[in-house]
């Protein structure tokens, strides 16, 4: 039976869990499938129903299965599309055809990287690469590209389009274009080519950029030696050891970790030379210009812009903020005071400490894990008329017994998706808190709407016998920070599922999560839910406030750090500099950071956010001066305004990719922003108490 979510917000009933009844003996459902460890139900009459529901994924065999499955049906729709005259009809079967591969592909996505049995891992990963091989020869198949183009050629069939078709249509044929498709039968092979070669350059740079270095261990002083692993007579540095207290430690892993490796040297610049033959052979003027068709930002010249007029606007506090840690590090070692970039990291978390002293620990007992998907659950229930249901998966339908099925729904819609929460670490599992669609929301013919389902994966501690899953103030704020993705794909009722949910553009995606973010440390939110798990007793309300104001010291120093990556990624994709990668991070870091370059450093090759958001790195800084903006114009005043709420899901969630997104922003904030408001908004938030009223 459903409960109607302003029941539940409202209803004192509440299950007993008997682990915790010395001193908290009540949880809401949802509060209680988190706060303990679900058991295992034996039933032999019940029938495996596969992973997610899909019958024929009951074993790793299926993947085949439903493999074939989806090729035989796009050989169906390619030609019952190339067939049909230009209308609709022609996108509705795109989407048809793109959600036929993308139920499968998305699926096996997710499979391949977090279910524990290495059979399923390696019959999933076998369906990707075979789904992507398809959908490379679609991109590349011109009679199927001829009828979307007849399609938006014809101005006559092209007016009698709703605004959502038309853009549908446009996105569809970007990706052909971007394929070459447009080009002579000589340059579309060689688009092809090179897009080949982009695969394996990627894979090639992604491995070498996480591959340890190293360096024999008597050129290393014998006393920081312990701190790194050993490999024989070599030491080996997996990464910067960012947080040890020890200088030398710190500088040695700087040094040794990102020492240039000739190879991987030479792998980056081919990657980045192919990307840029590539966008000039289908026509564009760079890379960069390519990847930012469609965002919020357009071209590189407003992303340099944003980058630029933050780097000026942020200059006094971040010279500031290094003189003030290099003030601590001249009282820790007076013999070298010079602030380097090994210490950035270090000093920035040592000022913070010192000035609020955070111990993680003091707030954890006030964020079990349960009190914090209730306080979720209360939020959207008041802001959106949204609630959580608590669902048993049946026999095969999860990979790992300790995932969670949420049943998001609506107070008069009813269901709207399925969450997976996949929230605690197992062996084997990655260490990543991300998002992943497994099946997208679209109109179906018939009139029903095919519903989202998506998964959460983080990697939290189990409960124990004796106490829940605590959470720090920075896994609370993850947790919210997700849940902001998984609504965005809830919420999403477009038409069609190329553009559910998150399918928007990069510098858009993150708008809902950052979002979650100012919610999580408003107080108002965080006294709902935030209670000790013995006692009962809120978290104080001076606790909150030191945690906020901890955030903003150092601040601007931090948001510079981000704005040099963003610039230096733009730079490399833009228009060919005709240096080595070093010699162009050499001057965008004396630009654009303020602390030196390093000789015989190359931190590029660590840099792998060059290969998943090439000339998109910005996108994050973007999101975070939107969702600034939509916290103090909307919700600020009050954090449960339902009418706020409806307004937010009506002008932004909603609509998915299927909107300009600066027409969404426009929508919710009933203006369009500037750069210049963008920049305000990233500032401001450094300033003190700038969240709460």
């Amino acid at each position: 039976m459903m409960l109607a979510c302003s029941r539940l917000a409202n209803i004192i009933k509440r299950t007993r869990l008997d682990t915790f009844t010395r001193y908290v003996t009540t949880w809401s459902p949802v509060g209680a499938a988190f706060n303990a460890r679900q058991h295992k139900r034996y039933d032999l009459t019940e029938q495996n129903v596969g992973l997610f529901g899909v019958p024929e994924l009951s074993s790793q065999a299926g993947f085949a299965v439903v493999e074939d499955r989806a090729l035989k049906e796009t050989e169906e729709l390619v030609d019952r599309v190339c067939c049909s005259p230009p209308g609709a009809i022609t996108v509705e079967t795109f989407d048809k055809l793109s959600d036929s591969l993308c139920k499968v592909a998305d699926l096996a996505d997710f499979v391949k990287v977090a279910h524990p049995d290495p059979a399923f891992r390696e019959a999933a990963e076998r369906t990707c690469v075979n789904i992507g091989t398809v959908v490379e020869k679609l991109n590349t198949n011109v009679e199927l590209s001829k009828s979307l183009k007849d399609l938006l050629d014809n101005e006559e069939v092209l007016a009698t389009l709703d605004p959502e078709t038309r853009r549908v249509a446009e996105l569809f044929m970007f990706d052909f274009e971007i394929s070459g498709i447009h080009l002579d039968e000589k340059k579309r092979r060689k688009a092809v080519g090179l897009n080949v070669s982009l695969l394996d350059l990627s894979n090639e740079f992604l491995v070498g950029s996480h591959m340890p270095n190293k360096i024999e261990k008597n050129i290393l002083p014998e006393h920081i030696r312990h701190c790194f692993a050993l490999d024989g007579n070599c030491i080996q540095i997996g990464g910067l050891h960012a947080d040890s207290p020890n200088d030398l430690v710190r500088e040695a892993a700087y040094k040794i970790f990102l020492y240039p490796i000739p190879k991987l040297l030479h792998c980056l610049e081919e990657l980045l030379a192919c990307r840029n033959e590539l966008a000039k052979l289908v026509g564009y003027e760079s890379f960069a210009h390519r990847a930012l068709r469609g965002t919020m930002a357009k071209t590189p010249e407003t992303v340099m812009k944003f980058l630029t007029l933050l780097t000026e606007k942020l200059s006094d506090r971040t010279a500031k903020d290094f003189q003030t840690m290099r003030n601590m590090k001249s009282k820790v070692n007076p013999q070298n005071a010079e602030l380097m970039p090994w210490d950035h990291p270090y000093f920035s978390s040592a000022v913070r400490a010192e000035r609020y002293n955070i111990d993680p620990s003091l707030y954890s007992p006030y964020f079990s894990l349960g009190a914090c998907m209730e306080g979720l659950n209360g939020l959207f229930s008041q802001l959106l008329g949204v609630c959580f249901q608590t669902e048993l998966p049946r026999p095969g339908e999860v990979w790992s017994e300790d995932v969670r099925k949420l049943a998001v729904v609506h107070e008069t819609e009813g269901l709207l998706g399925y969450i997976y929460c996949d929230f605690f670490h197992r062996p084997g599992k990655p260490h990543q808190d991300c998002h992943f669609t497994i099946r997208g929301g679209r109109l179906k013919g018939n009139g029903e709407y095919q519903l989202p389902v998506v998964v959460l994966m983080l990697s939290l501690p189990h409960p124990s016998k004796n106490t829940p899953t605590l959470l720090t103030p920075a896994m609370m704020e993850n947790l919210f920070h997700e849940m902001g993705h998984a609504m965005h794909s809830m919420l999403g009722r477009t038409r069609y599922q190329h553009v559910t949910g998150t399918r928007c553009s990069t510098d858009f995606a993150e708008v809902p999560s950052i979002l979650m973010e100012y919610f999580a440390t408003d107080y108002r939110v965080v006294n709902q839910f935030a209670r000790h798990y013995k006692t009962g007793q809120p978290l104080p309300e001076s606790m909150v406030s030191n945690l906020c104001q901890s955030k903003r010291v150092c601040g601007a120093a931090d948001t510079q750090l981000q704005v040099f990556y963003a610039a230096l990624d733009q730079v490399y994709h833009g228009k060919p500099q005709y240096q080595s990668s070093t010699k162009i991070l050499q001057e965008i870091q004396e630009k654009f950071y303020g602390l030196p370059y390093v000789p015989n450093t190359a931190w590029q090759l660590r840099f792998s956010h060059l290969v998943g958001y090439g000339a998109k790195y910005y996108s994050y800084l973007m999101s975070r001066a939107v969702a600034s903006m939509l916290w103090r114009q909307c919700f600020l005043k009050d954090p449960f305004d339902r009418n706020m709420g409806e307004r937010y899901r009506r002008e932004m969630l909603a609509h998915g990719g299927a909107k300009e997104p600066m027409l969404m922003v426009k929508g919710m904030l009933q203006r369009s922003p500037s750069i210049e408001d963008f920049v305000d908004a990233l500032v401001s938030d450094l300033n003190p108490t700038s969240q709460h009223l």
